[in-house]
């Protein structure tokens, strides 16, 4: 059980992203989808965002605990959406890209139908500073970028096939092959020599015969063929799988950006917004 504790001690598997995110901000707002482009944050009611210059500019969030109500028109009038804590990737999922104009967090106490919830959210680390913890810097030792899956390039292709006729039958060739060898036959040798010349013929000219008939039983077509192949992703990593070390002790977390050559952690590893 030791040995057990140690290892869950000493790896951090974050179940979400680490983000960084300002000390006191609770719900962060991003211009485009994937969490780009310029970001607005706040820890309070926002009626409405035109004051902020980020008015029907969002396109992704990322709230950090608590719950937000997000709205289309100021006020928190129009379409209202709840969000959960968690990674919004796209707002267009719920019908308000470029469309949020004023949000506000959801008391604890409060009663929500169901209906108004968002979807689902990506968990998300809350990497904010406590109080006045010290902060140290933590080595990476290894990052991996993560893309999405394989695209896959299809395309036709025109290919020649042999298809066999089954109704035809070679029975006819081979009679006509043996004539055919006969003759031959026939026409090398004499006496005893031509006799077998002969039956040579005519058991070579069978074979023959056959092989006409099985020719004959046989036609060519063309049919059209898919191909497909699968060919690495180009699109941008959808978030780093990032390892580092911190007093001996291995820990993993995911990021949406690149971590750099360390990270800020606490005295317990625990990764920290600076």
């Amino acid at each position: 059980m030791n040995a057990l504790n140690a290892i869950l001690k000493s790896t951090l598997v974050v179940a979400g992203m680490a983000i960084a995110a300002q000390v006191a901000a609770q719900v962060t707002f991003y211009e485009r989808e994937g969490f780009e482009g310029r970001s607005f944050s706040t820890d309070k009611q926002v009626k409405n965002f035109e004051r902020q210059g980020f008015n029907d500019r969002a396109s992704s969030v990322i709230v950090l605990r608590d719950k937000w109500e997000v709205c289309e028109d100021v006020k928190f009038r129009g379409l209202c959406v709840v969000l959960r804590p968690g990674r919004y990737a796209s707002l267009a999922t719920m019908n308000l890209n470029n469309r949020v104009s004023s949000a506000r967090a959801v008391s604890q106490n409060a009663r929500i139908d169901d209906s108004r919830y968002a979807p689902v959210p990506v968990p998300v680390y809350d990497n904010r500073r406590r109080g006045n913890e010290r902060l140290y810097e933590a080595d990476v030792t290894s990052v991996r970028a993560v893309v999405g899956p394989p695209e896959q390039r299809c395309w036709v292709e025109r290919e020649r096939i042999v298809v066999e006729d089954k109704s035809q039958h070679n029975v006819p060739g081979a009679i006509v092959g043996a004539v055919i060898g006969g003759v031959l036959g026939h026409q090398v040798g004499g006496g005893r020599g031509k006799d077998l010349a002969t039956v040579g013929g005519a058991v070579a000219g069978g074979a023959i015969g056959a092989n006409v008939g099985r020719n004959s039983g046989q036609h060519e077509e063309f049919r059209n063929v898919q191909r497909c192949t699968s060919e690495p992703s180009h699109a941008k990593p959808e978030f780093w799988d990032v390892t580092y070390s911190f007093r001996g002790e291995e820990h993993r977390i995911q990021t949406i950006t690149h971590p750099g050559a360390t990270i800020t952690v606490n005295r317990k590893g625990e990764p920290r917004a600076e």
